[in-house]
This record gives C-alpha cells, structure tokens and sequence, in this order.
C-alpha cells in the first residue's frame, strides 16, 4: 500500500509462497516415548524476525545495527529506494516531515528507478549499510514498487520515458482510469488506484530498466524485497490489457525469465522475496504463492481486534487466518499502512503492541514483522507523528525488554511444534512450544490466575523480565498474570 488514498485495501492479505525464505527447516516429526520420557521431535519451524525500520535513512539503520542485533532482529526491510516525488501541490518544495512539509507516501511515489531519495539517502549509504549488516548476520530487504508512477506523470525522468519507448508506452491503456471494483481483476491490475498511474509492467523495456534496478540493489548488498500493492500487478491467468503481450512479470522479477537479455542477477532462492496481496473476493492466493511470499494481513486485522476488545477469539488467532501454509508468511501486528493511511491501528498502545508482539514472535510460523512508529508519536492520544521526521529513528518500542524476550525465546523455539489454548473468560493465551517452553499473555485490563492445560513438563518455572513463578502440575500450568502482561517461561528452576 502507498498512501493515506487507499481506505479500501484496508483489510487484510492472503499468502503463499515459493521463494525460499531464510529460514531453518527441520525434518517433520511427532512425539514419541523413549526410556518413559516423552520426547518431540523436530518440525518444520522458521525464526527470523524482521524490523521495518520505517522512514529510517540508511546511515540512521547502519548507527543501530549493534542494537538491532541485540534485540533479536535478522532482517531490517528498508523504505524505498527509488527516485521520488520531493514536493506536491500544497507543499510546495517538499520537506524533511512525516506529514505536514513533507509527507510520508511522497517515497511511494517514484519518478525513476534508480537507488537515492532525500529519505533514505545514497547508494553508497545503502551500500556501506549492507557491508555493515553483513557482519551482524542481518539482511537488508527494500521495499519496492514497479506498479505505478507519481500522481504527477509530467515529474517521470526523461530517462525512464526513453527507455520504455516513450511516456505513453509506460502506463496500461486504462493506467489513468480510477479502479472501482477492486473484485475485477483487469481493472485491479491495470487500473489506476487512488490517483496513482498504474504502469504497463509487461513491457518488455520497462521490464528490463525496473530489473537494472533491483540488480544494482543487489549489488549494492540488498538480499530481498517487499513488493508494495503486489496485488495490482497482473498474474498468467488474469485478463491481458491490450498494451500487454502477456501477462509475465512476475516470472520477469523472480528470474525464471529474462527481459530484453536483462536477468536477474541472484536466483530467486537467494532473495527473500514477499508481496503485499490483501485480501477480497477475488484474491489468487494460490497463484501469486508460485513466485513469492505474502503478508497475512488477516490475521494482523483480527490481532488488533482481540487486543482492542481485550479478549481471544479463538477463531481469529488460534490458526493463520490463511489457506497457506505459515511457515510461508509474514505476520505483524500493524503495518506502516494500517498506522498512518486511516490511524486504524493508531488506537493501541505501545504495550498493546508488544503483547500481540509477543503472540506472534512465540509461534512456530509466520515471519513477524515489527514496525517501527515515529520516534515521539503517541496514537491513542491522537499524536500520530510524534517529532514528525524523515530519516531518524523511530521509537524504542522495538527493542523493549518484552519484544527482546519474545524475539529470543523465538529463535530458542526452533524446531518445536506449537499448540495454542485460551482462559475459559478469553483474558489469557498460552502458546505452548513442544516440551521446551511457554509463552503466556493476558491482554485483559485485570489480574488473572489461570488453570491451563500445558505441554511443559511437572515442575516450576520462572519468567526471566519479571522473576514471577508458574508451576506445572499434572499436565496444568498454574499462576497468576498481571494485568495487560505477557510472560516467557523457558527453563524449569531446580528442586
């Protein structure tokens, strides 16, 4: 999604995926008895955890790297890196806010593709960033956008016109028509969309300059991609604008074809390549899953809801929310689009944020994503900017004792299976990890002493943030949670 224009797609995303995600795949197992003791074997589990450094610059990421490392974090997505728009009708001139002189979706909107805008910075910035990275273990992914141009069309680089054969050969023959029924999917793929000019990505000759593109970020160090409004670009079985010869672009952008001799320059198992497919009617999960991952926004829509109503649906969150398999999605509790288009997701609290956090860093799927408001910001009391500035650090919600915790017990899970069960009053969530450990959340605004059914084994144990003591008797975990609290409980205290 782009910007504050597009309330429609508000919703949530369906996923599947074929690139090979960098993740730890485990053989499949089951539990079994051996010696009287039971043991669980493996399964097929992913810990990756993913910042979305929103609005960082890229020297403002490389300065944390030591932080960001510290905190859990194995792959920070950028914002995008392309040419944009500076300024628009009204902000004459541009500016260095979020939204005000200046605004945030001005970067999605670009005029050519090439790496560098006054938000994230240079090439050389991204390169140095990803040198740096590369000694944390972490993997710089960008967020990309090929499906349209800048409200403006006269603002497009000469160079870009040039090089796909002219202006009018950059845009479908409806690019300039407002979609209205996002459920046609010739209008959602070839359609304008809330004033943004939807480009003719089956050209051949865009096809190749936008691959010179993601080329030189992979140069530069870049090992993926979020491809924004991933949805609006057609698939093989969609119907063809009379401008395009075939509907082939994603095959083009994941390698498995060339364009004008242009190929990518790593194979697509290299990459870590997801896009944003938000749900409707008329979705094809399963066909966008042959070349690419996707965000399981559904399930971010109904995390929100329980966390608002202070109260576990188990019929929201207890699966996926999606037809695909989770060890190929990626899961969050709010999006930069869900935060700023309509402040949807504003309402909750930064300790909201970090408990429905703490849900999705503790299961055994799902790629969670956590992103990063403005440093200052305050949603709930309607400060959704805070110091309302492009290229620093946002807030330090990110690396909260809570958030560490759950990104560590994470990546101490590998390989355990999952299972979730719920309070009978729907207050508290227990996210048990094979016979290895336990995540507990209370999302209610009260104490609650709970009698939970458990796969940990007898015995006691201690919550590393707070020293509080559980105790698992028969099968039953037993406690009390405080409110609005989440508690990971890993290693059993001796006798």
């Amino acid at each position: 999604m782009t910007q504050a224009l597009l309330p429609f797609d508000n919703h949530s995303i369906k996923m599947k995926n074929k690139v090979i995600l960098p993740i730890v795949i485990l053989a499949m197992g089951i539990g079994f008895q051996l010696s009287g003791k039971t043991k669980v074997a493996p399964v097929n589990t992913n810990d990756d955890v993913i910042l979305h450094a929103w609005c960082w610059s890229f020297n403002t990421i490389r300065e944390n790297l030591a932080d960001i490392a510290e905190a859990g974090y194995t792959i920070v997505q950028t914002s995008p890196a392309e040419k944009c728009v500076i300024e628009a009708k009204g902000d004459k001139g541009g500016g260095p806010q979020l939204f005000g002189h200046g605004r945030w979706y001005y970067y999605y909107q670009p005029v050519d593709w090439k790496i560098g805008n006054y938000v994230v910075g240079t090439r050389d910035d991204l390169k140095q960033l990803c040198d740096e990275a590369s000694k944390y273990g972490i993997r710089i992914i960008v967020d990309v956008l090929p499906n349209h141009t800048a409200i403006d069309d006269t603002r497009v680089s000469d160079d870009l016109d040039a090089a796909v054969g002219g202006h009018e050969k950059l845009y479908h023959s409806t690019g300039f028509t407002e979609i209205r029924d996002y459920n046609d999917r010739l209008q959602c793929t070839t359609g304008q969309m809330g004033g943004l000019p939807d480009v003719n990505t089956e050209n051949p000759d865009f096809q190749a300059y936008y691959l010179q593109y993601c080329n030189d970020l992979i140069k530069c160090g870049v090992r993926g991609f979020r491809y924004d409004t991933a949805k609006h670009i057609g698939l093989p079985s969609d119907p063809k604008d009379e401008l395009s010869p075939k509907n082939n672009f994603w095959a083009v952008a994941t390698g498995r074809e060339s364009a004008n001799g242009v190929n990518l320059c790593l194979p697509e198992d290299s990459l870590f390549i997801y896009g944003e497919v938000l749900q409707d009617k008329n979705v094809k999960e399963e066909e966008y899953a042959e070349y690419m991952g996707m965000t399981a926004s559904g399930l971010g829509w109904d995390l929100r809801y329980d966390l608002e109503k202070a109260n576990w649906m188990e019929k929201d969150v207890k699966g996926y929310c999606h037809p695909v398999d989770p060890i190929k999605l990626v899961t969050w509790v709010e999006s930069h689009d869900t935060y700023c288009n309509d402040h949807e997701s504003a309402q909750l609290s930064d300790l909201q944020i970090r408990l429905g956090w703490v849900y999705l860093a503790a299961r055994a799927n799902g790629m969670p994503l956590f992103y990063n408001r403005p440093d200052g910001s305050d949603g709930p009391a309607g400060n959704f900017w805070g110091k309302n500035l492009v290229g620093i650090k946002g807030n330090d919600n990110f690396k909260h004792p809570l958030v560490v915790a759950a990104n560590r017990f994470r990546h101490q899970m590998q390989g355990q299976p999952e299972s979730i069960n719920f309070s009978a009053d729907g207050a508290v969530l227990q996210v048990c990890r094979g016979i290895k450990g336990v995540a507990l959340i209370n999302i209610a605004s009260d104490a609650k002493q709970i009698s939970l059914a458990t796969t940990l084994p007898n015995g006691k144990y201690k919550d590393a943030l707070t020293g509080k003591v559980f105790s698992v008797k028969k099968g039953i975990i037993h406690g009390q949670l405080d409110a609005q609290s989440a508690y990971l409980l890993i290693k059993k205290l001796l006798k």
